[in-house]
């Protein structure tokens, strides 16, 4: 068993060169933020852990073991009047996609993983160990006049067998929109499909579930001219392709979808932007999760076998079941529509009103990965996040889910030395980058890079008589404001992005305080270096002509709140929903950090 993450570890020698590069970004202020920030609810522990496979004894309060907070994500958050509704994901950090190969048990200080070990794993034989970790999400409404948090799970789980059997293999609720008196909470399903719970916004009272089983994962909502839709993965993982899904029910139907947009990859986030609909996706299902930590372990087989699944840090939608094998062939010849993109719909005021059945099929592609990274292999382990329509102009960013594109490239060109592995570790890195367009399909379209790199390594095989090396490579941009990750090297996912008050927000994955084992190394002396931050990162582009400002940069006071699942607007004011794994540390001393999902809201003073 690892007392140590797999991670953090085996990514320090790779990432500690990381910590030595410049900080370029815009610093925060000296003055007074805008913004105040407050916590408004926190996860509360929900189990006893007293060692790797051993059955939890009762509570808490536990008089035997220490407490775990299991819940760790808002993973969707949707607003309806003066009520927010969020649904959770329950340690996420430990679900891993199917396909994955889990080793062992994972436990520290932060948090365990017991995998297999796990009471509901050993209970259950059936039940894979990448999904030992499971446990049924929670629903939540918080009373923003009242400020009263409810736990609304229990109106699922009483209401039939049925419904409480959807919600226990619910991976988690990634996913919430309100619209039109119904608020909507789904996510995939552990054995398969979208699962999907319904509310009546103005009564409260739960409505129903289905199994949406075409689809394999759901993120995103948006309202567009009047109208909801949803952007959803299919096949295993929902890795081979996607859908826009338009919103057809009311409180009577509430689970009535039509098809609008038959997309080539899953679709991420969604967003209006002039009078269209742009969405951004993820790419192509690539390769065995498990290549991540084999490569990272100093494994040096001749190839790794590729299959359709991530290991992305809980990103990805675990079910159980078997892989399908596919290629992972090298070279550049990878179709850009199988790469992560944004996608542009028909305009929406076309024909019938919104978005309908006769315009699935006429998407444009409007970029992709290979329009920056210069690396083949590297930009097909690229994922976009948030997308924001902002001062007539199109903003999106990056994913880079950790060691994935190493995994990658070391399933297509196998290292022959340590060497060799340890420079494909390195240079395989991303933090993520940050893009705007104006406009789009005109004589005057431009795409400028405002956080990024103007060069990146790419690798050569041929180089060295075919030994292969790694040499920087143009972009083909200049940033306009810094570097990736807002000169972050650890911020590795711009999450989520979101308008309020005329401000752009965005919220960051910060993958700092995983790869360093929580502890901040301290720069040589005499760099001019700043050492990285643990913690979520919340930056706002106060206006378009502006680099971005921080806002936050230390997971909002707590280091262990990671990222920045969700945003809600409210006016001026955002909801934030954290990521925040950290399910071992539960000790109650006033001012500690501590682990579990929150609820948090920045408004301006």
């Amino acid at each position: 068993m690892r007392r140590r993450p797999p991670l953090p570890s085996r990514l320090a020698p790779a990432f500690g060169i990381l910590i030595l590069l410049p900080l370029l970004a815009t610093p925060a202020s000296a003055d007074t933020p805008p913004e105040s920030v407050r916590l408004l609810a926190k996860a509360a522990a929900d189990e006893c852990f007293t060692g790797v496979g051993v059955d939890y004894p009762p509570g808490p309060p536990c008089a035997v073991g220490q407490p775990k907070v299991n819940q760790s994500y808002v993973w969707g958050l949707a607003q309806a009047g003066r009520r927010l509704w969020f649904g959770t994901g329950a340690n996420v950090l430990c679900l891993k996609p199917e396909g994955y190969q889990v080793r062992e048990p994972i436990l520290n200080d932060d948090y365990v993983c017991e995998f297999g070990q796990s009471q509901p794993a050993r209970a259950n034989p059936s039940l894979p160990a990448t999904l030992g970790d499971h446990r049924t999400p929670e629903v939540f409404t918080y009373d923003l006049a009242t400020e009263r948090l409810t736990e609304r799970t229990a109106d699922i789980t009483s209401a039939s067998p049925t419904d409480a059997n959807l919600l226990r293999t619910t991976a988690g609720l990634r996913s919430a929109a309100a619209h039109q008196g119904v608020v909507l909470l789904g996510g995939p399903s552990v054995v398969g499909g979208v699962n999907m719970f319904a509310f009546d916004t103005v009564t409260g009272r739960y409505l129903g579930s289905t199994n949406l089983s075409a689809y394999e994962n759901i993120r995103h909502w948006v309202v567009a001219g009047g109208v909801l839709y949803a952007g959803v993965g299919l096949g295993v993982n929902g890795g081979e392709a996607g859908r826009v899904l338009r919103w057809t029910g009311d409180r009577t139907t509430p689970f009535a979808f039509t098809e609008v947009a038959d997309l080539p990859t899953q679709v991420a986030d969604l967003t209006e932007h002039q009078g269209r609909l742009y969405v951004s996706t993820w790419p192509k299902a690539i390769v065995d999760g498990s290549a991540a930590e084999r490569a990272a372990a100093g494994d040096l087989p001749a190839s790794y076998p590729a299959g359709p699944s991530y290991a992305d840090v809980g990103e990805q939608a675990p079910r159980a079941g078997g892989v399908p094998a596919s290629g992972a062939g090298a070279g550049d010849d990878t179709d850009p529509a199988d790469l992560a993109g944004i996608w542009m719909s028909p305009p929406l005021a076309a024909g019938a009103p919104g978005l309908n059945p006769e315009d699935a099929g006429n998407w444009a592609q409007v970029w992709s990965a290979a329009d920056y990274e210069p690396d083949p292999v590297v930009r097909r382990a690229y994922a976009l996040g948030g997308l924001a329509s902002f001062g007539g102009r199109l903003y999106w960013g990056t994913m880079h889910v950790p060691l994935q594109a190493t995994a990658l490239h070391v399933s297509v060109y196998p290292p022959r030395s340590p060497a060799q592995l340890q420079a494909t570790v390195q240079n395989t890195q991303r933090a993520f980058a940050v893009f705007r367009v104006q406009g789009l399909g005109g004589t005057r379209e431009r795409v400028e890079t405002l956080y990024g790199e103007s060069t990146l390594p790419a690798y050569d095989p041929t180089a060295n008589n075919g030994v292969g090396a790694w040499a920087p490579a143009p972009t083909g941009s200049t940033p306009v404001y810094g570097g990736s990750g807002f000169g972050d090297p650890f911020n590795l996912y711009a999450w989520k992005m979101a308008v309020a008050g005329g401000r752009l927000y965005i919220g960051t994955m910060d993958f700092a305080y995983i790869s360093l084992d929580g502890e901040l190394p301290t720069p040589p002396a005499g760099t001019a270096t700043s050492p990285p931050t643990f913690g979520a990162d919340l930056w706002s582009f106060d206006a378009p002509g502006r680099p971005a400002r921080a806002v936050d940069t230390g997971g909002f006071g707590n280091p262990l709140n990671q990222g920045v699942r969700t945003m809600v607007v409210d006016g001026s004011t955002l909801y934030l929903g954290m990521a925040n794994p950290m399910n071992l540390r539960t000790d109650p001393t006033p001012g500690v950090p501590k682990g579990g999902w929150e609820l948090i809201r920045v408004s301006r003073r």
